[in-house]
């Protein structure tokens, strides 16, 4: 399938398409002619990059994670710890939220009960 095809198919915009052959995510085949030729597996690599990417993955562990796809029984453990790591950063990342929700919260209340200035701009010039 051509470029066009695999775009459409995939809902990847052919620039992307093309950064990820260069960056080594796609390891495409060309026609004597040079004109990419996708497969069928290749449409389900890109499907995996983007589901990839999705929850979260650059594109560096991506790449980890394709060549992983080769070899998946032996890769069960690297990919485990990748999730694990992602798992505890989303953790972090929630209890930042926390934090900030609580302190926007604050900062309506505050804003709600002032006059004159308003406390949130205040805030954000610190």
């Amino acid at each position: 399938m051509k470029i066009s095809q695999i775009s459409e198919a995939t809902g990847v915009s052919i620039d992307t398409l093309r950064y990820y052959e260069k960056i080594n995510l796609l390891d495409i085949k060309r026609s004597n002619s040079g004109i990419r030729i996708y497969s069928d597996d290749d449409v389900s690599s890109v499907r995996f990059i983007k589901q990839s990417q999705k929850i979260g993955f650059s594109l560096e562990d991506i790449a980890q994670l394709l060549h992983f796809r080769n070899d998946p029984e032996n890769a069960k453990p690297q990919v485990r710890s990748m999730i694990n790591g992602k798992l505890e950063l989303i953790g972090q990342r929630i209890v930042e939220l926390h934090q900030l929700e609580s302190e926007l919260s604050a900062l309506v209340g505050q804003c709600q009960n002032s006059s004159g200035d308003c406390p949130i701009l205040k805030k954000l010039e610190k």
